[in-house]
């Protein structure tokens, strides 16, 4: 009995700051609303208030044992959740592919192979790996040469047909960002390019390469140009086989890097194998892109990790490649060719209705940077439980740290989460899990948003807008306060 009075005085005092008292004291509510001026506001009403947010506030909060809901924020109002949509895309993957499934990347040899040469043409098809890089690709080089592999008569080709070919997950980015990059069947580091540059007298070496931590080869499908002007940073411009930059001279410091999105994922998973083929003594032609499904003999097999480790990272570090190319897949697998984003974010709506009977789901891609995606954060909330029996999902999220007054993060905090952060410009959300001090088990989604002023922000801003930094961290408090709230209310 002191230990759980002990946990309850702590909750108190590291949330004294965010959580009015009279908060503490309240019943569980069947639904909270912004309340008419005059009216007595609630401990949640405040919560919202404090938080000085322009836009809309939604949110939800269930128990996970008997599915009850405990609280709703205009919890049926749907809004961009940003990336905590790839939660429901990991739920997607794991239902239809299986936590077990490995995408596979193979070298086939159309024709047959005589004392080391093969006398017909090498393809390289994608599998839909999202993980696929230049180690792996140096590896399939290797084992090539392992299976007696010499010389090949016949051109070499890349299959990246498995899945339809997306210049950009969000044309509404500039070009130059590298978290929305083109998507196809075969994908190689994320699909982006290293750019980096150094000062050399009153000029700059550049260099466009496929690095990892191994290996960092030049790729000519990739070229930049550093030009004598302010703005814009970056220009962009696609020919038949490279994708060509400019970056502006003024915005370059002595040296620096970054990574620039690729747009020809086959070209460049092609120009890099050829230079690793190369290093192990295989002479490769140009390269050539087919979508026609491929036949021949398996030469080469490179696996991926299994499916539940890819989310794992894909949930981590939110990486928008990895929740296109696993959602896509997933709908390739339930039987639907995609010809687009929608089309497959279409077919996993269609999968959370039937699956979760929920209908206030509206993805238009898989990694939520869309801003044209709605999701009530009720619906979310509903499938997180059902979820929850499962076990699946939980062990797979980001444990979500508290902090304190100071903005400092809590150790040892009675209220454990694991949950889904989302981030766009003046967008803001996260869903997952929360376990109370006295082991109460809860699911919850929050989704914040003001999409008036998102939408007077150019396509050249949206970067770095002014103000969007700002909001987005009096979002995050709100979402603290809120989690701290339930904690106390619903735990004890």
């Amino acid at each position: 009995m002191v230990d759980r009075i002990s946990r309850r005085l702590f909750l108190g005092g590291v949330g004294a700051s965010l959580i009015p008292a009279v908060g503490l004291a309240e019943a569980p509510l069947a639904s909270l609303r912004p309340q008419m001026r005059g009216k007595q506001l609630t401990g949640t009403d405040r919560l919202v208030q404090a938080a000085g947010l322009r836009g809309e506030v939604v949110f939800a909060v269930a128990d996970v044992s008997t599915g009850a809901q405990l609280e709703s924020y205009q919890g049926e109002l749907g809004l961009p959740p940003a990336s905590v949509g790839k939660a429901l895309t990991a739920l997607y993957a794991l239902d239809v592919l299986g936590a077990d499934h490995r995408f596979e990347t193979r070298l086939l040899a159309d024709g047959p192979v005589v004392n080391g040469v093969l006398q017909g043409d090498l393809t390289l098809v994608g599998g839909c790996d999202p993980l696929l890089d230049t180690d792996g690709l140096a590896t399939m080089a290797a084992n090539l040469r392992s299976a007696g592999i010499t010389e090949v008569r016949g051109a070499f080709k890349v299959y990246d047909g498995a899945l339809p070919f997306v210049f950009s997950i969000d044309p509404g980015q500039p070009d130059h960002l590298g978290y929305s990059p083109a998507i196809s069947g075969i994908s190689l580091n994320f699909n982006r390019v290293h750019f980096e540059w150094k000062r050399e007298g009153t000029d700059y070496a550049v260099t466009m390469d496929a690095r990892t931590a191994k290996y960092r080869p030049d790729v000519d499908m990739a070229a930049m140009q550093v030009e004598g002007r302010s703005l814009p940073i970056y220009t962009y411009q696609a020919s038949a086989r490279q994708d060509r930059w400019t970056v502006a001279k003024a915005a370059l410091e002595n040296e620096g890097s970054r990574w620039l999105p690729v747009r020809k994922p086959a070209l460049y998973a092609g120009d890099v194998f050829k230079t690793m083929a190369r290093a192990n003594g295989i002479v490769l032609g140009r390269v050539e892109v087919t979508r026609e499904t491929p036949n021949g003999t398996v030469l080469v097999v490179h696996q991926s990790d299994h499916l539940d480790s890819i989310l794992r990272g894909m949930l981590k570090y939110s990486t928008n490649l990895t929740a296109e190319t696993v959602g896509m897949a997933a709908t390739r697998a339930r039987g639907v060719m995609p010809h687009s984003l929608a089309e497959s974010a279409a077919e996993m709506n269609r999968w959370a209705s039937e699956t979760y009977g929920v209908n206030q789901i509206a993805m238009v891609d898989h990694s939520g940077l869309g801003d044209a995606s709605r999701m009530a954060p009720g619906d979310l909330v509903s499938a997180l439980v059902q979820a929850r029996k499962t076990g699946a999902l939980r062990p797979l999220l980001k444990p979500f740290a508290l902090t304190d007054s100071q903005g400092r993060p809590v150790e040892d905090h009675p209220i454990k989460v694991d949950a889904k952060t989302g981030t766009l410009n003046f967008v803001s959300g996260l869903g997952g899990f929360l376990t109370t001090a006295d082991g109460s088990e809860l699911a919850f989604a929050i989704f914040t948003a003001d999409e008036a002023h998102r939408a007077t922000i150019t396509r050249a801003q949206r970067e770095r807008p002014e103000g969007a930094r700002a909001w987005n961290r009096r979002s995050r408090k709100l979402q603290r306060a809120l989690i701290e709230r339930w904690g106390a209310l619903y735990g004890s």
